[in-house]
This record gives C-alpha cells, structure tokens and sequence, in this order.
C-alpha cells in the first residue's frame, strides 16, 4: 500500500466518522466540538486549561462553549478539590446521560462498517489506530 492509499483510506474514514456525528450531533442541537467536549467529559473532570489545549480552543472560546452547554444543563464547573483556585469541568447526570446516548447511536451508526471485521480485525484495527494517533492507551 502506498502512502497515498494510507492518507486517502484514512480522509476516507474521517469523512465517514465525521457525516455520522454531524447528523447525530445536528439532530441535538449539537455542533461537532460541543459532541467532542461531552466525549472528552465521560469519562474525565479536566481542569479548563486543559481541556482548551485538548481540544485547541483558546480559553475564552472555550468558556462560550462550555457557558452554552452550563445554559442546557449539560456541564458543569467547580472547583478543584485539590487546588481550590482551579476551576474544572464536568458532565452533570443530564450531561452524562446524552453523551450516552450519542455514545450509543454513533456505535449503530458505524456498526455496519464495523461489522464487517472480524473480532480479530477489529482488535487489529484499533492497535494500529492507536499507534496512528500515540495513544498510550
């Protein structure tokens, strides 16, 4: 395979990934980095500093994007336990609970994609887009 055919079968893919999360995402009101910041949230309470570093927004974009979503009910902010002067966020039940649900509708919608590996494959698969993406999990 050519690196040619390695960037295009991963654009490939990405608009893929992409199409399935903007409609999702569209069908909730949700823009594509709000869909990323209830992701990144799932699993994780980071402090803003470092979610505007992961997600690559400067920190007053940012504060709008989570302002919005504090609005919906879907985050929150507070304090850190260990450092009282740093201000953290993070995914209150509601907030949890679509982010499941998106969780959720994103596996469906890639399902017949996915499904076409066997579990082997699927294994394989994600080791190599981990290596792709240094990923040290």
């Amino acid at each position: 395979m050519t690196s040619h055919a390695l960037v295009d079968a991963l654009v490939r893919s990405t608009f893929q990934v992409v199409g399935v999360l903007t409609r999702i995402g569209a069908e909730r009101d949700l823009s594509l980095t709000q869909l990323r910041v209830l992701g990144i949230l799932r699993d994780r309470r980071p402090r803003m500093t470092e979610l505007a570093a992961f997600i690559g927004l400067d920190k007053s974009t940012l504060s709008g994007l989570i302002d919005r979503a504090e609005r919906r009910g879907l985050v929150a902010r507070g304090k850190d336990p260990q450092d009282r002067r740093v201000v953290d966020v993070f995914l209150t039940p509601a907030g949890l609970e679509l982010a499941e649900q998106v969780y959720g509708e994103v596996r469906r919608a890639l399902a017949p994609a996915t499904s076409r590996l066997d579990p082997q494959e699927r294994d394989r698969l994600v080791q190599l887009l981990h290596a792709v993406l240094h990923s040290p999990d």
